[in-house]
């Protein structure tokens, strides 16, 4: 799946680039097990280099952004070139759509997707508003569903788009659900950029949010993600192929007031989410 940016949802002006070097996800050498094969690691590494703002690299490129030297680069690259997932001009590389097969086949297997699409299209023809649905995949949400209206960031947003969770309406009501030791960890490994002159950076100012969040069950971010942007974000629980979601509804700041979030996106939005619950149940398990 293609990762793209700022564009009509939750999402955002600032997305962090994506971490792809042996720190990918915060592993260590010493911590990885001796099952780890490092080469997979780095072959993922290369096609994660590319996104939004990286649609074609150089070898140079490439090789920065992994952490690579720019022989491992060259050779995962040609890998990637004769397997089919990616293209080269003899001066630049690009993805293949052959890699929309790697998210397929984890998005074809999910019953969360078909149950909600039609709730998420009746919510955004009442609204007339973008929505969306997400989980959380480590440090960011990833989105699943996605259904838009308007043209209301700078970039384009798609299933398989990830921001980073704690500046997201929907990252912190998958955040609040996590234990407090998942939680913990969650806080000890993020780095809180400032993506907006908004964005909250303050761990402890982060956890009272949450609490809130826990307490009030929804949430409302403000221009954190992207100036001028607004989203509002409830709960989605009983997806067994998922576990827990978070569905979305994102206004222009411009639009939509604040009092006007709370009083008439919020009802709406946890409408919705109890009516996909609802139907999740019936379905039943598998």
């Amino acid at each position: 799946m293609r990762t793209s940016g700022r564009a009509g949802s939750d999402a955002a002006a600032a997305e962090p680039r994506p971490v792809t070097g042996p720190a990918a996800a915060g592993r260590s050498a010493d911590t990885r097990s001796s099952d780890f094969v490092q080469s997979l690691d780095r072959g993922l590494a290369v096609i994660r280099a590319f996104g939004p703002d990286r649609e074609r690299l150089s070898l140079s490129e490439v090789a920065r952004v992994t952490g690579l030297t720019r022989a491992a680069a060259r050779r995962f690259l040609l890998t990637l070139v004769n397997l089919g997932y990616v293209r080269s001009d003899g001066r630049e590389f690009s993805l293949r759509p052959r890699v929309l097969e790697l998210g397929y086949a984890y998005l074809s297997g999910l019953t969360l997707p078909e149950v909600a699409a039609p709730h998420v299209e009746e919510l955004v023809a009442r609204l007339r508003e973008s929505s969306s649905i997400s989980v959380l995949d480590g440090h960011q949400i990833v989105y699943v569903v996605r259904v838009p209206t308007r043209r209301i960031m700078t970039v384009a947003i798609s299933v398989g788009t990830r921001f980073p969770a704690y500046a997201t309406s929907m990252g912190r009501v998958l955040l609040a659900a996590l234990s407090d030791d998942e939680l913990g960890r969650y806080l000890a490994a993020v780095t809180l950029e400032p993506l907006t002159s908004r964005t909250v950076t303050d761990q402890g100012r982060l956890r009272a949010i949450l609490a809130d969040v826990t307490r009030q069950g929804f949430a409302i971010v403000d221009q954190e993600l992207e100036e001028g942007l607004r989203s509002s974000a409830a709960p989605i629980h009983g997806a067994a192929d998922v576990g827990m979601a978070a569905i979305n509804v994102s206004v222009h700041a411009s639009r939509v007031s604040m009092a006007a979030m709370r009083t008439e996106i919020v009802p709406a939005l946890l409408q919705t989410a109890a009516q996909i619950e609802a139907d999740l149940q019936a379905q039943g398990p598998g």
